[in-house]
């Protein structure tokens, strides 16, 4: 199926119909940027509008399974246009990736530059994602290729740039903010992940990756600093188990992510709502 998805042409546009398109991303691996996405989405769809989630990451599509969602399957849709139904997360989420094309997870994808944007084209235009508010796009990480592709077919009215604390990390999201203003994306947000962690034995607050750099780094390069996420063991359990820590009603205050979804959303209702 993976294969065919290349050879299908001439389809309508399935994503003619989405009001904002938010791009996730980081300058390198490794800072969650996945966690945020999919949490992010699953927070917005929780407000009782309709979102999509795009895993653009064809290397490492992990989005499924943060769902928990490995095991099912995107539909042809009925009729004439042969667009890509998107398997359901909730009657709220839609999400498109290439793991739900592949039957044996353990095949990587190993194709050269131009397959893949291609790949990324059909994931993103022959989808049948009908009536959205939000469409979140996990990128991969870096600003190559792919990530080029994918910001420009999009057509992103923000990009949100996960960062952890450490400098060398940073290095990376400033590239990735001047990335994100070079396409003239008009809201660009830094949220810093892995922001300190609390012991579990005593409560004291142990800056494990350092905290307050990529705050720092929003307000010199002149962005929004959307917030900071800490360290919880909790994140990669659900993670892992398909259970993403915002549909822990006990944890989802302490997590933080509320304040995060209402400061992006204010993104847009700031600049007028519709694009």
């Amino acid at each position: 199926m993976a294969e065919q998805i290349i050879e299908q042409q001439d389809k309508p546009r399935g994503d003619a119909d989405i009001n904002h398109r938010i791009l996730v991303m980081s300058g390198k691996g490794g800072v969650g940027k996945t966690t945020i996405a999919v949490n992010l989405a699953l927070s917005l769809s929780m407000a009782g509008v309709q979102v999509g989630i795009l895993d653009a990451d064809l290397h490492g599509p992990n989005v499924p399974k943060m769902l928990g969602m490995s095991d099912s399957f995107p539909v042809v849709a009925p009729g004439d246009d042969g667009l890509l139904v998107p398997a359901r997360a909730t009657p709220k989420l839609a999400i498109m990736s290439m793991d739900l094309l592949m039957p044996d997870k353990d095949q990587p994808v190993i194709w050269r530059g131009p397959l893949k944007m291609k790949a990324i084209e059909q994931l993103l235009r022959e989808t049948h994602w009908g009536k959205l508010e939000y469409l979140v796009v996990d990128l991969p990480p870096g600003t190559g290729d792919e990530s080029l592709s994918a910001a420009q077919l999009t057509e992103a009215d923000a990009a949100i740039i996960v960062t952890t604390p450490q400098e060398v990390a940073l290095l990376d999201s400033r590239k990735a903010i001047t990335f994100a203003k070079e396409l003239k994306i008009p809201n660009i947000g830094v949220i810093e992940n892995m922001s300190g962690m609390s012991c579990p034995h005593c409560g004291e607050e142990i800056e494990l990756f350092g905290k307050g750099g990529g705050e720092r780094a929003a307000i010199e390069m002149g962005v929004k600093f959307i917030g900071r996420i800490a360290v919880y063991p909790q994140i990669v359990a659900t993670g892992d188990s398909g259970k993403p820590p915002v549909l822990d009603g006990e944890f989802k205050g302490k997590f933080g992510f509320d304040k995060i979804t209402k400061e992006i959303e204010k993104m847009f209702t700031d600049n007028g709502g519709e694009k």
